[in-house]
Protein backbone atom coordinates (compact mmCIF):
# COMPACT_ATOMS: atom_id res chain seq x y z
CA UNK A 1 0.00 0.00 0.00
CA UNK A 2 1.43 2.84 -1.26
CA UNK A 3 1.86 6.51 1.04
CA UNK A 4 3.84 9.09 0.30
CA UNK A 5 4.90 12.40 3.24
CA UNK A 6 3.36 15.37 2.19
CA UNK A 7 4.09 18.69 4.92
CA UNK A 8 2.50 16.34 8.26
CA UNK A 9 0.63 13.83 6.78
CA UNK A 10 1.51 10.11 4.94
CA UNK A 11 -0.69 10.28 1.08
CA UNK A 12 -2.28 7.34 0.59
CA UNK A 13 -2.56 6.81 -2.78
CA UNK A 14 -3.31 4.10 -5.30
CA UNK A 15 -2.09 3.35 -9.23
CA UNK A 16 -3.83 1.09 -11.80
CA UNK A 17 -3.29 0.60 -15.61
CA UNK A 18 -0.77 1.48 -18.11
CA UNK A 19 -1.13 4.39 -20.37
CA UNK A 20 -1.65 8.44 -19.76
CA UNK A 21 -1.99 9.65 -16.64
CA UNK A 22 -4.95 10.46 -15.27
CA UNK A 23 -4.88 11.32 -11.18
CA UNK A 24 -8.42 11.70 -9.35
CA UNK A 25 -8.92 14.00 -6.18
CA UNK A 26 -12.39 13.59 -4.72
CA UNK A 27 -14.88 15.69 -3.27
CA UNK A 28 -15.40 16.03 0.60
CA UNK A 29 -17.69 13.32 0.84
CA UNK A 30 -14.88 10.86 -0.40
CA UNK A 31 -11.49 9.14 -1.35
CA UNK A 32 -9.77 7.01 -3.24
CA UNK A 33 -12.38 4.50 -3.06
CA UNK A 34 -14.97 6.91 -4.44
CA UNK A 35 -13.42 6.05 -7.88
CA UNK A 36 -14.20 2.68 -8.30
CA UNK A 37 -16.12 2.81 -11.49
CA UNK A 38 -13.85 4.95 -12.98
CA UNK A 39 -10.49 3.06 -12.11
CA UNK A 40 -12.67 -0.16 -13.86
CA UNK A 41 -13.47 1.64 -16.72
CA UNK A 42 -10.53 3.44 -17.73
CA UNK A 43 -7.34 1.63 -16.11
CA UNK A 44 -7.41 -0.85 -19.43
CA UNK A 45 -6.49 2.57 -21.79
CA UNK A 46 -4.65 4.89 -18.93
CA UNK A 47 -2.48 5.03 -15.97
CA UNK A 48 -5.43 5.90 -13.55
CA UNK A 49 -4.33 7.35 -9.59
CA UNK A 50 -6.54 7.87 -6.91
CA UNK A 51 -5.56 9.41 -3.32
CA UNK A 52 -6.54 10.16 -0.41
CA UNK A 53 -5.95 14.24 0.61
CA UNK A 54 -5.36 14.66 4.34
CA UNK A 55 -8.22 14.01 6.63
CA UNK A 56 -9.75 11.60 4.30
CA UNK A 57 -9.74 7.90 3.82
CA UNK A 58 -6.73 6.07 4.12
CA UNK A 59 -4.39 8.99 4.48
CA UNK A 60 -2.63 9.46 8.41
CA UNK A 61 -1.64 12.43 10.07
CA UNK A 62 2.17 11.77 10.95
CA UNK A 63 2.01 14.05 14.25
CA UNK A 64 -0.83 14.79 16.50
CA UNK A 65 -3.04 17.11 15.11
CA UNK A 66 -6.43 18.80 16.30
CA UNK A 67 -6.96 20.25 13.24
CA UNK A 68 -5.70 21.14 9.72
CA UNK A 69 -5.87 23.61 6.83
CA UNK A 70 -7.27 22.70 3.15
CA UNK A 71 -5.35 24.64 2.10
CA UNK A 72 -2.89 21.59 2.26
CA UNK A 73 -4.41 19.84 -0.38
CA UNK A 74 -2.86 20.40 -3.43
CA UNK A 75 0.71 19.84 -1.67
CA UNK A 76 -1.01 16.33 -1.13
CA UNK A 77 -1.75 16.11 -5.14
CA UNK A 78 2.00 17.19 -5.55
CA UNK A 79 3.74 14.55 -3.65
CA UNK A 80 1.86 12.05 -5.70
CA UNK A 81 2.92 13.44 -8.67
CA UNK A 82 6.28 13.93 -7.82
CA UNK A 83 6.32 10.35 -5.87
CA UNK A 84 5.41 8.87 -8.98
CA UNK A 85 7.41 11.02 -11.43
CA UNK A 86 3.76 11.51 -13.72
CA UNK A 87 4.24 13.76 -16.48
CA UNK A 88 1.47 15.04 -18.98
CA UNK A 89 -0.80 14.16 -16.36
CA UNK A 90 -4.54 15.43 -16.27
CA UNK A 91 -5.62 15.82 -13.30
CA UNK A 92 -9.43 15.82 -12.60
CA UNK A 93 -10.98 17.02 -9.58
CA UNK A 94 -14.63 16.77 -8.02
CA UNK A 95 -16.10 19.67 -6.40
CA UNK A 96 -13.31 20.98 -3.67
CA UNK A 97 -11.45 18.46 -5.18
CA UNK A 98 -11.41 20.79 -8.46
CA UNK A 99 -9.17 23.42 -5.96
CA UNK A 100 -6.81 21.17 -5.07
CA UNK A 101 -6.40 20.03 -8.69
CA UNK A 102 -6.37 23.37 -10.25
CA UNK A 103 -3.53 25.06 -7.62
CA UNK A 104 -1.29 21.54 -7.74
CA UNK A 105 -1.49 22.04 -11.43
CA UNK A 106 0.10 25.31 -11.34
CA UNK A 107 2.91 24.83 -9.25
CA UNK A 108 3.64 21.62 -11.44
CA UNK A 109 3.09 22.55 -15.00
CA UNK A 110 6.25 20.17 -15.66
CA UNK A 111 3.81 17.23 -14.64
CA UNK A 112 0.46 18.26 -15.42
CA UNK A 113 -0.72 19.40 -18.95
CA UNK A 114 -4.45 19.97 -18.19
CA UNK A 115 -7.39 20.15 -14.99
CA UNK A 116 -10.41 19.09 -15.03
CA UNK A 117 -12.88 21.03 -12.95
CA UNK A 118 -15.59 18.50 -12.15
CA UNK A 119 -18.95 20.70 -10.82
CA UNK A 120 -16.32 23.50 -9.43
CA UNK A 121 -14.47 26.61 -10.68
CA UNK A 122 -11.73 25.85 -8.67
CA UNK A 123 -11.92 28.12 -6.20
CA UNK A 124 -10.72 30.94 -9.34
CA UNK A 125 -10.35 34.36 -7.73
CA UNK A 126 -13.17 36.59 -9.87
CA UNK A 127 -15.56 39.18 -8.67
CA UNK A 128 -18.05 38.20 -11.34
CA UNK A 129 -17.63 34.07 -10.67
CA UNK A 130 -17.65 34.34 -6.60
CA UNK A 131 -21.19 36.19 -6.64
CA UNK A 132 -22.89 33.75 -9.31
CA UNK A 133 -21.21 30.98 -7.16
CA UNK A 134 -22.68 32.48 -4.06
CA UNK A 135 -26.06 32.58 -5.42
CA UNK A 136 -26.09 28.73 -6.84
CA UNK A 137 -24.92 27.96 -3.17
CA UNK A 138 -27.73 29.98 -1.65
CA UNK A 139 -29.87 27.82 -3.34
CA UNK A 140 -28.20 24.66 -2.98
CA UNK A 141 -28.86 25.16 1.22
CA UNK A 142 -32.08 24.88 0.69
CA UNK A 143 -32.28 21.19 -0.20
CA UNK A 144 -31.44 18.30 1.87
CA UNK A 145 -27.21 17.80 1.59
CA UNK A 146 -28.30 14.64 -0.37
CA UNK A 147 -30.41 16.00 -2.70
CA UNK A 148 -27.66 18.19 -3.81
CA UNK A 149 -25.51 15.95 -5.00
CA UNK A 150 -27.78 13.00 -6.46
CA UNK A 151 -31.04 13.03 -8.12
CA UNK A 152 -34.29 12.00 -6.55
CA UNK A 153 -35.21 9.23 -8.94
CA UNK A 154 -31.67 7.69 -8.22
CA UNK A 155 -32.17 7.66 -5.08
CA UNK A 156 -35.27 5.95 -5.00
CA UNK A 157 -34.15 3.32 -8.09
CA UNK A 158 -30.76 2.79 -6.78
CA UNK A 159 -31.06 2.34 -2.65
CA UNK A 160 -28.65 0.22 -2.59
CA UNK A 161 -25.58 2.88 -4.33
CA UNK A 162 -27.25 5.89 -2.51
CA UNK A 163 -26.53 4.00 0.62
CA UNK A 164 -22.90 2.88 -0.21
CA UNK A 165 -22.39 6.77 -1.34
CA UNK A 166 -23.65 7.89 2.37
CA UNK A 167 -21.46 5.32 3.84
CA UNK A 168 -18.25 6.85 2.07
CA UNK A 169 -18.07 10.25 3.87
CA UNK A 170 -18.43 7.76 7.16
CA UNK A 171 -14.29 6.82 6.73
CA UNK A 172 -13.41 10.75 6.54
CA UNK A 173 -12.41 12.71 9.56
CA UNK A 174 -11.92 16.13 8.18
CA UNK A 175 -14.18 18.83 9.40
CA UNK A 176 -15.91 22.01 7.32
CA UNK A 177 -13.67 24.16 10.30
CA UNK A 178 -10.42 22.40 8.12
CA UNK A 179 -12.40 23.15 5.17
CA UNK A 180 -12.35 26.73 6.30
CA UNK A 181 -9.73 28.16 3.99
CA UNK A 182 -10.13 25.87 1.05
CA UNK A 183 -11.91 28.38 -1.28
CA UNK A 184 -9.64 31.60 -0.54
CA UNK A 185 -6.69 33.26 -1.81
CA UNK A 186 -7.43 31.63 -5.55
CA UNK A 187 -5.44 31.52 -8.45
CA UNK A 188 -6.50 34.61 -10.76
CA UNK A 189 -7.24 34.08 -14.41
CA UNK A 190 -4.37 35.64 -15.68
CA UNK A 191 -2.14 33.24 -13.42
CA UNK A 192 -3.84 30.37 -14.96
CA UNK A 193 -3.12 31.47 -18.46
CA UNK A 194 0.47 32.27 -17.47
CA UNK A 195 0.77 28.46 -16.04
CA UNK A 196 -0.04 27.29 -20.07
CA UNK A 197 -1.80 24.67 -18.28
CA UNK A 198 -5.16 23.65 -20.09
CA UNK A 199 -8.75 24.12 -18.22
CA UNK A 200 -11.40 21.84 -18.58
CA UNK A 201 -14.90 22.67 -16.93
CA UNK A 202 -17.14 19.21 -16.58
CA UNK A 203 -20.19 19.86 -15.11
CA UNK A 204 -23.59 18.44 -15.09
CA UNK A 205 -26.90 20.09 -16.54
CA UNK A 206 -28.92 18.82 -13.27
CA UNK A 207 -26.29 20.51 -10.71
CA UNK A 208 -28.03 21.44 -7.93
CA UNK A 209 -25.01 22.91 -6.46
CA UNK A 210 -23.37 24.77 -9.12
CA UNK A 211 -25.19 26.60 -12.23
CA UNK A 212 -24.86 25.34 -15.85
CA UNK A 213 -24.58 29.36 -16.06
CA UNK A 214 -21.78 30.18 -13.74
CA UNK A 215 -19.97 27.52 -15.02
CA UNK A 216 -20.50 28.96 -18.87
CA UNK A 217 -19.77 32.11 -17.68
CA UNK A 218 -16.01 30.41 -16.11
CA UNK A 219 -15.76 29.31 -19.65
CA UNK A 220 -16.15 32.26 -21.38
CA UNK A 221 -13.98 34.34 -19.04
CA UNK A 222 -11.21 31.79 -19.13
CA UNK A 223 -9.84 32.01 -22.70
CA UNK A 224 -8.32 28.57 -23.99
CA UNK A 225 -10.77 27.02 -21.54
CA UNK A 226 -13.08 23.76 -22.93
CA UNK A 227 -16.63 22.85 -21.27
CA UNK A 228 -18.56 20.26 -21.29
CA UNK A 229 -21.96 19.93 -19.58
CA UNK A 230 -23.23 16.24 -19.59
CA UNK A 231 -27.21 16.67 -20.10
CA UNK A 232 -29.31 15.25 -17.30
CA UNK A 233 -26.59 14.72 -14.86
CA UNK A 234 -26.34 15.94 -11.39
CA UNK A 235 -23.39 17.12 -9.12
CA UNK A 236 -22.28 13.41 -7.92
CA UNK A 237 -22.39 12.68 -11.35
CA UNK A 238 -19.13 10.14 -11.38
CA UNK A 239 -21.33 8.26 -9.20
CA UNK A 240 -24.60 8.42 -10.50
CA UNK A 241 -24.16 8.37 -14.15
CA UNK A 242 -20.56 6.64 -14.34
CA UNK A 243 -20.96 6.08 -18.15
CA UNK A 244 -21.18 9.51 -19.30
CA UNK A 245 -19.09 10.60 -16.93
CA UNK A 246 -16.36 8.22 -18.03
CA UNK A 247 -16.70 8.85 -21.75
CA UNK A 248 -16.40 12.64 -20.74
CA UNK A 249 -12.98 12.35 -18.79
CA UNK A 250 -11.70 9.85 -21.84
CA UNK A 251 -12.44 12.59 -24.49
CA UNK A 252 -10.62 14.94 -22.25
CA UNK A 253 -7.99 12.80 -22.06
CA UNK A 254 -7.43 12.22 -25.73
CA UNK A 255 -7.88 16.05 -27.04
CA UNK A 256 -6.83 18.25 -24.10
CA UNK A 257 -3.50 16.83 -23.54
CA UNK A 258 -0.16 16.48 -25.98
CA UNK A 259 0.30 12.68 -25.58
Amino acid sequence: MPYVDSDGASIYYERHGEGPAIVFVHGSGGHHAAWWQQVAALRREFTVVTLDLRGFGRTELSRPQAEFDGQAFYGDVVAVLDREDLTDAMVVGQSIGSIAALRAGLVRPERVGAVVLGHSLGGISHPELKELAAADRAEAVKLPVIDRLLTRRFQEERADLTFLFRQMGTFNTATMQDLRNLDTDGPTLEEIRASGVRVAFLAGEKDAVLGVKTVTRAHELLDGSHLEIVPGAPHSMYWETPAQYNAAVTRLRRTLTAK
